[in-house]
């Protein structure tokens, strides 16, 4: 019997979740936990209700457990009950967290441990990035390479598609009806996407598939030119397309240093280790059609 636990119930944890849970491939004596705050799981709230009841109809056990409040010890003690580890509680968690549940799956012995990376290539892009929480991103892949107890994986999706049509402010709607469309660095720099849905579904692949190391999932790796073109061919508006240059973002970033976004948007701008070939991918080797940049625009894009 194998035993997997995913940490937390975001848009990404309960894809996987569900992807594991309805996963063809899945061995008949796996069993799937789900580590919640205690607060969740007995919330009335109708936010969470239907989530925690989808959970039960998967004959998934709830767990409960605050990371924030659990030190590595207490968190070892709930990680060691169970053989395959998936952490699905990204940055909100705050800094120190990634580094935290890392050293808890090392203590605990878990046989396996899929670490929050999914993201952009954080050994591509190094350390001292705009970005700084990427530098803990590279602190835990240096704890989990320098031992060998416990295996691990990490699934580099890019950037949510959600995030970049929607989070971003790379759209903006003009008085006039047409639509100014932002490329980060120049219309040329290229982004990799991938829904949350399909993260879910190939993390399912890798659990299942046994794989290790670093892999990539790629939903679509397209430039600014063509996500401007997305936009005018989803919306029929006219495009005005604009570069935002890594010196403007950077200067933005000097007069608000404690800005996410600006931190993230300068990274992208640089270009490195944002994005990468589809055809290296493990969605493309297992020929898993995932969703488009174009497909996920005529679904949801609304500017």
């Amino acid at each position: 019997m194998t035993s997997i636990l995913v940490l937390g119930a975001g848009e990404l944890g309960e894809a996987v979740v569900h992807h594991l849970a309805r996963h063809p491939g899945r061995p008949a004596q796996t069993t799937i936990s789900i580590l919640l705050r205690p607060s969740t799981i007995e919330s009335p709230s109708p936010h969470h209700v239907p989530v925690i009841q989808q959970f039960r109809d998967l004959a998934v056990s709830l767990v409960p457990g605050d990371i924030a409040s659990l030190d590595v010890d207490a968190l070892a003690e709930i990680l060691a009950k169970h053989d395959i580890v998936i952490s699905c509680t990204g940055f909100t968690a705050g800094p120190g967290s990634q580094i935290k549940l890392a050293q808890a799956a090392l203590r605990a012995g878990v046989k396996r441990y899929f670490p929050w990376q999914f993201g952009v290539d954080y050994d591509t892009i190094g350390r001292g990035s705009a970005q700084t929480l990427f530098d803990e991103q590279l602190d835990v892949r240096d704890l989990l390479r320098a031992q060998s107890k416990t295996r691990w994986t990490i699934v580099s999706t890019g950037i949510f598609t959600s995030f970049l049509f929607n989070v971003f402010g790379l759209l903006e709607p003009q008085s006039d009806g047409s639509v100014a469309v932002h490329a980060l660095g120049s219309l040329e720099n290229k982004v990799t996407a991938t829904t949350a849905d399909d993260i879910g579904r190939m993390t399912a692949e890798a659990v299942y598939d046994d794989l290790e190391g670093v892999i990539f999932i790629a939903g679509d790796t397209i430039s600014y030119a063509q996500f401007a073109d997305i936009v005018a061919s989803v919306t029929g508006r006219r495009i005005l397309q604009d570069v935002w240059e890594v010196s403007t973002l950077r200067e933005r970033l000097r007069k608000a240093p404690e800005d996410n976004l600006a931190k993230y948007a300068v990274v992208f701008a640089e270009g490195k280790g944002v994005a990468w070939d589809e055809s290296n991918t493990l969605n493309a080797k297992k020929a898993i059609h995932l969703e488009t940049a174009m497909e996920w625009a005529r679904r949801n894009l609304k500017v």
